[in-house]
């Protein structure tokens, strides 16, 4: 356990430093310029912005300063929010989207499952059908144009909770509906299948057999055997709310994470991109190697060990 954990730590690490490194790159192969009415400015004051973020350097040196900030949390200064350290602009802003995204997969897992169960239970049934179309329609409706649509019908006609800005819970209840449209579809077609796999086992047939009732079958074997492999897609799915979360983020005016990164790129902000950028990938290797932890753990045909790894 502990060598396999060591190695997938380091696979972590390396697979930031890649990370790291190329989108450097790319940001250095991105056409226009960081500074503001460039033309404006005098070649005397280009050089002084350039030495003060330390642009004049050569690519190699700005590189190896940067690889060695970031492996100690320091990801420069933002070239266009007030000179702030992105640090600080990372960590002042994480909070509401890792809100967002905390809600939306709590209400999309917990829906989804219990929509796919009972899809699976009612199977062939209008119930399945029904829950079939709306998991079809989760899955093809991109998450900003589902909140464009909420904005719309629920903030707009109905008047049911605020447009956009950011103020107590009701602020954040469309967003949330948004980014939990994907997870909910994505979830409830999984639970389904698995759930109509596992009815059909041998020990279900078995469980009947005994006289169990039907509601002690589905809570006490069906649900939990089908719930085992949706631990393997929970990766995916935070990844997706995370890249959904950008879009979403700037369209209900959210003071998140994916708003700043949306502004970065339009302002040509390098470090703070390459600063969210790293923040998401580590977020996301991390979400994934704790998946694997987990679903060794709680399925006991699976142990992780050294020697099966």
């Amino acid at each position: 356990m502990a060598r396999y954990l060591a190695r997938r730590i380091f696979y972590l690490a390396l697979t930031l430093f890649l990370i790291a490194s190329i989108t450097f790159f790319l940001m250095k192969l991105m056409p226009g310029t960081p500074l503001n009415n460039q033309a404006k400015l005098t070649p005397q004051q280009i050089k002084v912005i350039y030495e003060h973020y330390g642009l004049n350097k050569p690519v190699w040196q700005q590189y190896v300063s940067y690889i060695l900030d970031a492996a100690h949390g320091n990801f420069g200064l933002s070239f266009q929010f007030s000179d702030q350290p992105v640090s600080y602009l990372i960590s002042s802003r994480i909070g509401p989207s890792m809100q967002l995204g905390g809600q939306a997969m709590v209400v999309g897992v917990v829906v989804g499952i219990v929509v796919g169960s009972l899809s699976a239970i009612r199977k062939n049934t209008w119930i399945d059908g029904t829950s079939t179309f709306i998991s079809i329609l989760g899955i093809s409706i991109p998450s900003f144009v589902l909140a464009i649509l909420l904005q719309y019908y629920l903030g707009l006609k109905l008047q049911l909770f605020p447009i956009a800005d950011w103020g107590g819970f009701s602020y954040t209840v469309l967003p949330t509906l948004a980014l939990a449209a994907s997870p909910f579809a994505e979830t409830s077609r999984f639970v389904r299948t698995e759930m109509v796999d596992v009815l059909g086992s041998d020990y279900i047939e078995l469980a009947r057999a005994k006289g169990l009732s039907r509601m002690g079958i589905v809570w006490h074997h069906a649900l939990r055997n089908s719930l085992i492999p949706l631990v393997t897609v929970i990766g995916p799915l935070t990844a997706a709310i995370m890249t959904g979360s950008m879009v979403v983020e700037n369209i209900f005016s959210v003071p998140g994470i994916g708003e700043q990164f949306v502004k970065s790129i339009l302002v040509n902000d390098y470090p703070t991109i390459m600063g969210v950028t790293l923040l998401y990938s580590a977020l996301l290797c991390a979400i994934l190697l704790l998946t694997d932890l987990v679903y060794g753990i709680i399925d006991p045909r699976i142990r992780i060990t050294g020697k099966g790894e």
